[in-house]
């Protein structure tokens, strides 16, 4: 390639990449359900926690958990056990429950809460709040915009700023977004430091799936990373230092589990999720 038709390629590669998100070709979903066996495992009080939206692991052990209600619902986290009793409720005093949609966990223990909920595509306010549970009167915020939103909000054709699905890895949150505009439903992965601070979220990567994305974890071996969706979960396997979206994709149907909202690795291959409706359940890998 000359280097002027290298400038022009990358002149419209460019442009193109700040006005949505990169339409790379990639291979079809693995249909693994029946690699596992998926069933409910408890059922959370719907006067306790209204519409379950997040959850993260209280510790490794996975016997307890911690989940919060959807946006306008009181700034609580729920620590609840794997048959959804509850067990603590932990009144977050410095951060107030806009529109909290997901949670997650790192290796110390810490909390991060998602307040990023959009689903106008309007909000110029989008945060994640960090706590020690241990310490709950202590939060820091990270502040964040999109590099790739410039009108609050966008025409309708091009609303793909809500959030409601992120994890931590390697001192790095990754958000992933639900697109309420036209276009299909793509999802956009974003970055962000894991630390209190005001950024432009970094856009890494975009795929198209079969359905809006309503969470996400990684594995504790950082192999597998888990999109939650209504009516299916997809499994982006491999290295961990490889491209999510790049990775094996496996999807695993989840047509009982109603509204999916909230799901948390509790091993490398198992994970438990819920739906607004308060239901637990777990997707166990079979022998």
């Amino acid at each position: 390639m000359t280097a002027r038709l290298f400038s022009i390629y990358v002149f419209f590669h460019t442009l193109l990449a700040g006005c949505g998100p990169a339409r790379s070709e990639r291979g079809e979903a693995v249909d693994a359900t029946e690699s596992y066996e998926i069933g409910q495992i408890g059922k959370l009080g719907k006067h306790e926690v209204a519409e379950s939206s997040g959850l993260a692991l209280v510790n490794p052990a996975a016997t307890e958990f911690w989940t919060h209600g959807d946006g306008g619902s009181p700034n609580n986290l729920y620590r609840v056990s794997r048959d959804g009793a509850l067990l603590q409720t932990l009144t977050v005093e410095a951060a107030s429950n806009r529109d909290w949609e997901d949670l997650a966990r790192d290796p110390q223990g810490r909390i991060f809460i998602g307040d990023f909920g959009n689903n106008l595509n309007s909000r110029r306010d989008l945060r994640i709040f960090i706590l020690d549970p241990a310490h709950p009167e202590k939060v820091d915020t990270i502040r964040f915009s999109y590099p790739d939103q410039h009108k609050f909000p966008p025409r309708k054709a091009g609303r793909n700023f809500d959030c409601e699905a992120f994890y931590f890895a390697s001192d790095t949150l990754h958000l992933f977004s639900k697109n309420r505009g036209k276009g299909g439903l793509w999802t956009k992965q974003y970055t962000l430091p894991a630390h209190p601070g005001t950024y432009v979220a970094t856009l890494r990567d975009s795929i198209e799936l079969e359905t809006w994305i309503t969470a996400a974890d990684i594995s504790p071996d950082g192999r597998t990373v888990a999109l939650l969706g209504y009516g299916f979960a997809y499994l982006f396997e491999g290295n961990p230092n490889q491209p999510v979206f790049d990775r094996h994709r496996a999807r695993i149907s989840l047509s009982s589990a109603g509204q999916a909202e909230a799901l948390t690795f509790v091993s490398n291959t198992n994970f438990v999720f819920s739906n607004e409706n308060g239901k637990m359940f777990e997707a166990q890998k079979k022998p």
